[in-house]
């Protein structure tokens, strides 16, 4: 493996980086797999508010990138590299890396004008960058087809993939598993309406999660009680990594009725415990779900969701060619020395003194 000789290289996160989201698990994981080049990695915590920062977040993290000296370039994680004020970014003097999950301004739940306003400032601010790091290919199109960046400025570091050491025993009544914060754009309430439709069967679920928007939350559980699900799914949280690891062993299936992904690292997981997926044709979704792993299905659509579900719990031997492929899909899937090349790579060629 080639390595970087000590190269600095600053990596700026807002938030608490040890949060389990799969934003915050890709950060980190490229970050030991950096560190393990031999880079020299300086961390920079950004505020909390970001991606929406108040003025004091938004000084700190102009300040903090602004002390960089010209020789230490940076990389920036797009929650805040995106909403930062593109005045304070021009003036930066550190080449600027941008590290882009998904666009800040495709989240569902803004307002036009909010999307206007975001998608206007991540425009500016990707024009300035050096380069720009994506975690899809299809984050790569968005970015060329609807921020106009050229694509020789996009490298693709797809997620590096660690496959699971545990023997699956899944669980009777099968279990239906969902991994994804909660969040309006995860689709949690679109899974409890389509497992309405099928209480007919025999099965139980868990949604794991971080407690992300409080009102979602709230709704969720309102609805889980509305549908009269409340015997039959748990909304379970934020749980540890061996329990998460406990339940992909136990479940006979994944559900994950998003709204939008830019990559997915629940898919990767997924398919390396040999889970079928149940998902929906939403953002990168048909990239990271290999060919014959699953059913995909409109978002949005509780019906055809519901209507999946039924199939893949009542027809074994679609779950069992479904399972292989994911198996097998996975197991192609590059690691995170791969991903970190990718990273290494850019910022060494881009970032060079001009």
């Amino acid at each position: 493996m080639a390595r970087e000789a000590g190269r600095a290289l600053a990596f700026a996160v807002p938030g608490d980086p040890e949060l389990t989201t799969g934003g915050y698990l890709y950060d980190r994981r490229l970050a030991e797999a950096l560190v393990a080049r031999g880079i020299r990695l300086r961390h920079l915590r950004l505020g909390d508010s970001f991606p929406h920062p108040d003025a004091r977040d938004m000084a700190d993290a102009l300040a903090h990138l602004g002390a960089l000296p010209r020789d230490c370039p940076a990389l920036v994680d797009g929650l805040a590299y995106g909403a930062l004020d593109p005045d304070g970014v021009a003036r930066l003097a550190a080449p600027m890396v941008a590290l882009v999950h998904h666009p800040l301004a495709l989240e569902p739940g803004l307002s036009a004008p909010q999307a206007q306003a975001m998608a206007a400032r991540e425009r500016a601010n990707l024009s300035r960058a050096r380069h720009i790091v994506v975690t899809s290919g299809h984050i790569a199109g968005l970015l060329q087809e609807t921020y106009g960046v050229a694509p020789e400025r996009i490298s693709v570091a797809r997620p590096g993939f660690v496959a699971p050491n545990l023997r699956p025993v899944p669980e009777v009544p099968p279990l239906v598993l969902s991994v994804g914060l909660l969040a309006r754009r995860k689709g949690h309430d679109v899974l409890l309406r389509a497992l309405a439709r099928i209480t007919d069967l025999d099965w139980r679920a868990v949604i794991v999660g971080r407690l992300h928007e409080p009102e979602t939350v709230a709704a969720l559980h309102a609805l889980r009680a509305e549908m009269g699900l409340a015997e039959r799914v748990e909304i379970a949280g934020e749980i540890s990594q061996p329990a998460l690891e406990a339940l992909y062993g136990r479940a006979t299936l994944f559900a994950l009725a998003t709204r939008y992904e830019g990559y997915g690292i629940v898919f990767d997981e997924a398919m390396g415990h040999g889970l079928p997926i149940i998902s929906t044709l939403a953002g990168a979704v048909p990239e990271t779900v290999a060919p014959g792993a699953g059913i995909l299905v409109p978002p949005e659509d509780d019906a055809a969701f519901g209507e999946a579900l039924r199939r893949m719990l009542n027809e074994p031997a679609l779950r069992a060619g479904c399972a292989s492929a994911a198996r097998q899909a996975a197991a192609a899937l590059g690691d995170w020395a791969a991903a970190a090349q990718v990273v290494a790579d850019a910022v060494r060629v881009h970032t060079s003194a001009e």
